[in-house]
């Protein structure tokens, strides 16, 4: 008989669809998704997109789910107050779940889910990309660390992203033998068709954006917001530029600091295109028209799953030492790793890889290989662990 496996998120995202469909896809996983919101589109763009929008591919198909009544006074997703919704207490009790999944614990909604399963005593499992390299000041640590770990440890099983979220665990107190890995993955599939599909296309879409031909293409694709550092990006570019390298910047994506952007790109005749906000359909073509990706994030970039879309479509990439995924997707055979902040560094990095556009050809080749580890299918496999562990 399968395991009747329930999942508690905030609202439907694009990267956990995939996800979700798999489980339900699997023989031993009987899956239910309870949603706690559903963001509209002026939402989304309050949420850093920049603008309003609804994604174009589908988040609600192929698995079980339903939508929880939202009694908040201030119905969101972005404070621990926006999610409060009362019946998972009763549906918990009532259902007997083999075990619960909650994908964090900083929303209301996950405190209901966490308790009512520990009343129940029905295995609950937390799924985190939290690390230990995003900044806090000392005062917050402080606080954090006693509260954390009291309720850490009474996890039945904790569910890590990588390398950096087990670590996260472990300094709260979490049993290395209750941890597991399940990765954060894209629809690898869907990425890479579409890629090998546009890869003839390629010089046309480089054509469209008025990218030059003979240049290296950097990608940076995002929201325009303080932690993804999108003025790292301009100003690496502009002085990789200024010392003589062929190298063209293509920004994709929306947000409060595009106009400062731009303004800069203006001011500096930066060699650089912004493509604006492109969904979920469009973004493959900029991964097929760049040479390669970068992410310039504070340690507030818990993982950055951009990386994961580029990987797949066969483009290695630049991430800061704060971003999450760099431990586990970045090596020097699939990218490189530069120090946050360092506008010097990365606009070397720029012209080495610009004078070395074989050597980006074959990290884009390691890349692809490499984020094999990190699919669908690995995260079903970590879920399908842990679930065998909290109830044998």
């Amino acid at each position: 008989m399968p395991h009747r496996l329930a999942i508690v998120t905030t609202h439907p995202i694009q990267y956990q669809a995939p996800w979700f469909r798999a489980m339900a896809a699997h023989p031993e996983l009987d899956l239910e998704v309870f949603f706690c919101h559903q963001a509209t589109p002026s939402q989304q763009a309050a949420a850093g997109f920049g603008v309003e929008f609804d994604w174009d591919v589908p988040l609600l198909e192929g698995y079980r789910y339903r939508f929880l009544k939202n009694v908040a006074a201030d119905p969101s997703v972005g404070h621990f107050g926006g999610l409060d919704t009362p019946e998972i207490r009763d549906i918990i009790a009532e259902q007997r779940f083999h075990a619960v999944i909650n994908c964090g614990w900083h929303r209301k909604s996950y405190w209901q889910s966490i308790r009512a399963c520990w009343k129940t005593r029905t295995p609950v499992m937390v799924r985190s990309d939290s690390h230990l390299h995003t900044e806090r000041t000392a005062l917050k640590e402080a606080l954090k660390l006693p509260a954390y770990r009291l309720f850490i440890p009474r996890m039945d099983a904790c569910l890590a992203v990588g390398r950096w979220a087990r670590d996260y665990f472990l300094h709260y107190g979490a049993r290395p033998d209750r941890i597991f890995l399940v990765p954060h993955a894209v629809d690898e599939r869907w990425f890479s068709g579409h890629a090998a599909r546009l890869a003839p296309c390629r010089p046309q879409l480089r054509a469209g954006w008025k990218l030059p031909a003979d240049a290296a293409i950097f990608l940076w694709a995002a929201k325009f917001i303080p932690k993804k550092r999108p003025l790292d990006f301009v100003r690496a570019l502009d002085i990789a530029a200024r010392g003589g390298a062929r190298v063209h910047g293509l920004m994709v994506g929306d947000g409060p600091l595009r106009a400062a952007s731009e303004a800069f790109a203006r001011q500096h005749s930066v060699p650089v295109t912004f493509a604006g906000f492109l969904n979920q359909s469009e973004i493959v073509k900029s991964y097929v028209a760049c040479d390669m990706l970068v992410l310039c994030s504070d340690g507030g970039e818990t993982w950055g799953l951009v990386a994961n879309e580029a990987m797949v479509c066969g483009r290695p990439c630049m991430v800061s030492d704060k971003v999450g995924c760099g431990p586990d997707l970045v090596t020097s055979e699939t990218g490189a790793v530069f120090p946050l902040g360092d506008v010097d560094r990365l606009a070397a990095l720029m012209s080495k890889f610009a004078a070395e556009r074989d050597c980006l050809r074959t990290m884009g080749e390691a890349a692809a290989h490499k984020i094999k580890q990190y699919s669908t299918d690995a995260a079903v496999r970590g879920v399908l662990e842990a679930v065998h562990a909290v109830t044998r």
